[in-house]
């Protein structure tokens, strides 16, 4: 029997066919479209989603319903001792607690992360929880590392609209109106558990300027000695526009020279919440192994 199983969700940004490839599983979210169930990568694709949303469908985000968590868990134990269960951030959806509740029922074979992070960075997470596995740490060990250090990564997000965030009630509609004629862009960071405001800049280039001085400034500071030791894993992340966010990649490249930097779309949970047009830039510890 193999030992420890990584599972995640469809918010790591990690595809079915990626899934294959690294040898974990991930559950797809389930978002009601007009009031019709999809699956993300696997009845909803990128394309229809952002094509759904300009339409203004009627979009919810949901969680994995617990059938179909313990469904696949009972699989895996099947051929597995263990799983260690990433699902996205705590503070951004209830699909943790749910895992962490239906978790005590297998008398400590399930270990769910709640490590906060979601998009680039929960792909780092399982990454990190496939190089312990390799190196033969047990699901407990490798839950324990990873919340551990679940407070070192930065996401700092810009959007094209402020439409969403307005649909969502995150800015009034009067801020939305003004922001619109202003053209302000919010700057937004993800430290942990929630989504909030960084600062406001007049024009998506100014709020790119904005987010590159933020990273700056992280990698400087209180990542600075992870920096340096090579330990810190660059990465972006867009919505919906892959033109722009290849320039936006090839930005980052400019202002962080030597730093290799992984791209994925952003999380479409997230993407429901900020609209098509966002860009992105995170950054996220990796692992050391202690021989």
């Amino acid at each position: 029997m193999k030992k420890t199983a990584i599972v995640t969700d469809s918010n790591s940004g990690i595809t079915q066919s990626q899934a294959g490839d690294l040898g974990i599983y991930v559950i797809p979210m389930p978002f009601y479209i007009d009031e019709q169930l999809y699956l993300e990568d696997i009845t909803l694709t990128q394309k229809e989603f952002y094509q759904r949303l300009e339409d203004d469908a009627e979009i919810f985000t949901s969680q994995p319903s617990p059938a179909d968590v313990m469904e696949l868990w009972e699989k895996i134990l099947e051929d597995y001792e263990a799983i260690v269960h990433i699902p996205m951030s705590s503070g951004l959806s209830n699909s943790c607690q749910t895992a962490q509740a239906l978790a005590k029922e297998y008398n400590g074979k399930v270990q769910v992360v709640n490590n906060q992070r979601i998009s680039v960075t929960q792909r780092q997470s399982v990454l990190d929880a496939i190089t312990l596995a390799a190196a033969g740490r047990s699901a407990l060990e490798i839950r324990e590392v990873l919340e551990k250090e679940k407070a070192e990564s930065s996401i700092y997000i810009t959007v094209e609209s402020l439409k969403y965030l307005k649909k969502g009630g995150r800015i009034t509609p009067a801020a939305a109106a003004i922001g619109t004629v202003l053209n302000l862009k919010p700057v937004l960071q993800i430290q942990g558990e929630k989504l909030d405001a960084l600062s406001k800049a007049r024009g998506k280039k100014q709020a790119k300027r904005t987010m590159v001085q933020a990273m700056k400034k992280d990698l400087e500071g209180r990542f600075a000695a992870y920096a340096q030791s090579g330990l810190m894993c660059l990465e972006a992340a867009y919505t919906g526009n892959q033109e722009e966010a290849l320039e936006w990649k090839k930005e980052l490249e400019a202002a962080f020279p030597g730093m290799p930097i992984h791209m994925d779309p952003l999380s479409l949970s997230v993407a429901c919440h900020i609209g098509y047009g966002a860009l992105a830039v995170a950054c996220a510890k990796k692992v050391e192994i202690e021989l």
